[in-house]
């Protein structure tokens, strides 16, 4: 993963709870400008996220890497 993703993450977080800090004592109201901005990085990352997930894929765990599907033809009275 980029560390780019990580890092709008990590910023956008305490962004947007100070603005919940500011809007619970009323700095500010909830659908005001600065509580849109700070909900911005948050926003951006969890987009991000998802695209790269979907269009790079999940990597597969390497323990389960080198296993392969097998197709069910045994006999129901064979013994495992």
């Amino acid at each position: 993963m980029p560390r780019i993703i990580p890092l709008v993450g990590l910023i956008g977080a305490p962004l947007l709870f100070a603005s919940d800090i500011a809007v619970l004592f009323g700095l500010w109201g909830q659908m005001s400008l600065p509580a849109g901005i700070a909900t911005l990085p948050v926003a951006l990352w969890e987009f991000s996220l998802g695209v790269y997930l979907v269009v790079k894929g999940f990597k597969p765990s390497p323990i389960t890497a080198g296993m392969t599907a097998t197709t069910g033809s045994a006999s129901p009275d064979a013994v495992a």
